[in-house]
């Protein structure tokens, strides 16, 4: 015990006492300011409210979101106020869970769909398409429904509409 310090011993006493002092700082200052905890929220009894253009997606869930033909609905928050992270549970029982330390935007609630679903075939997937999110305090305050149809609802399926109508003429 008493011998004297080596050059190893010393890295290893320098690393270990000083990066979680950084990394505690850094995890605070990545956090924006008003984003809050989903169960700080329920504590408070602070209601949600969804984004209403995440029931206008149209979005095919084994498909990358950025197929989205409006690239700025993405970066929209999910909710208000904003979270950090929150659960979506799908009519199965399936669950994933969308984080992002500056509030929840559509683009990761997207994100963590579309990541346990992109392995799946258009034919194993019964109701491919996102009709919306549902919040249901009375089920539970920390996560969202997701509702899933068999067709597209967008105004983008509406432009397919037409073309459909054209060539049928």
């Amino acid at each position: 015990m008493s011998e004297p310090l080596t050059k190893v011993d010393s890295a290893v006493q320098g690393l270990s006492s000083s990066p979680p002092k950084e990394k505690g700082h850094r995890r605070a200052s990545s956090s924006a300011a008003g984003v809050m905890n989903i169960n700080d929220l329920e504590a408070q009894g602070i209601e949600l409210k969804l984004e209403p253009d995440t029931q206008k997606t149209g979005w095919k869930i084994n498909t990358s979101p950025s197929s989205i033909e409006e690239p700025a609905m993405l970066k929209k928050l999910l909710t208000t106020p904003p979270v950090k992270k929150i659960d979506l549970r799908f009519p199965l029982g399936m669950e994933v869970t969308a984080r992002n330390l500056k509030g929840v935007t559509i683009k990761d609630a997207m994100d963590a769909i579309y990541k346990a679903y992109k392995k799946k075939a258009d034919d194993e997937l019964d109701q491919p398409y996102l009709l919306g999110f549902e919040w249901d305090k009375e089920d539970s305050w920390t996560r969202l429904i997701v509702h899933l149809a068999k067709n597209p609802t967008t105004s983008s399926s509406g432009g397919g509409g037409k073309k459909k109508k054209k060539n049928q003429e």
